[in-house]
């Protein structure tokens, strides 16, 4: 299977490209519109047809790349059903499955950090992978003050959703900010120190006192991106 792990600095953002091979149709997941002809030299290079580029949420920090890869590509656009950006071409509900060439996600609804978020777990009959958007990260996890974020809702989707994969299920976030680049649902159990040791209770407490500032773009990331990058 092809997979590239591709960075933005400056909203350290991870976008994912997935396809089954050389030739193959292929899918995107949180493309950053800064970096799109990157991504079309990429999917030029490895002769793929991108047929799917998904947002796991509404990003507050960086301007998606779907609007933009679909005029370019014609690929369809994907977001989860609670999105409030009506210019995606495909939703999709908790349990169905994008399967495209020899992949297979399944959508996992994971509110928390926003109220319309979605993780994506790869192959989910044996899974190997899931793509978290910012709900879960690296040793830590996607605020909760914005974007109808709730720190309850986080530690259900965390601990009662993805915790249930398989510990050896590696964990692909949105954003990273230490340089880390892949976890495992293992590992985060054990050493997420927001998370781990820790009651519902504690970690609500925790969110709810980060007293993080607004991401530097929001105002303008956020109505852009509900029009799929174009506004």
């Amino acid at each position: 299977m092809i997979f590239r792990q591709l960075f933005e600095a400056d909203s350290s953002t991870y976008t994912y490209v997935l396809a089954s091979g050389v030739g193959r149709e292929a899918l995107i997941i949180d493309p950053v519109r800064d970096r799109l002809e990157q991504y079309l030299q990429l999917i030029e290079d490895l002769d793929l047809k991108l047929v799917r580029a998904i947002d796991t949420h509404t990003h507050a920090d960086h301007i998606t790349a779907l609007g933009e890869l679909r005029d370019r590509t014609g690929c369809i656009t994907v977001m989860g059903e609670f999105t409030k950006a009506q210019c995606v071409s495909q939703s999709i509900r908790e349990g169905e499955s994008i399967d495209l060439d020899g992949v297979r996600l399944q959508a996992v609804y994971t509110p928390g950090h926003t109220d319309e978020s979605f993780s994506f777990v790869l192959n989910p009959s044996k899974p190997e992978a899931v793509f978290t958007g910012d709900v879960l990260l690296i040793r830590g996890s996607g605020r909760t003050d914005f974007q109808g974020g709730d720190a309850r809702k986080s530690w259900d989707s965390i601990v009662g959703k993805l915790f249930s994969l398989p510990d050896d299920t590696i964990v692909y976030p949105a954003h990273d900010y230490r340089g880390w680049t892949a976890s495992s649902i293992g590992e985060e159990k054990r050493c997420n120190p927001r998370i781990a040791g820790r009651t519902r209770d504690e970690y609500v407490a925790i969110m709810e006192n980060l007293k993080l500032p607004s991401p530097k773009l929001m105002d303008i990331a956020v109505p852009a991106n509900l029009a799929c990058g174009k506004a």
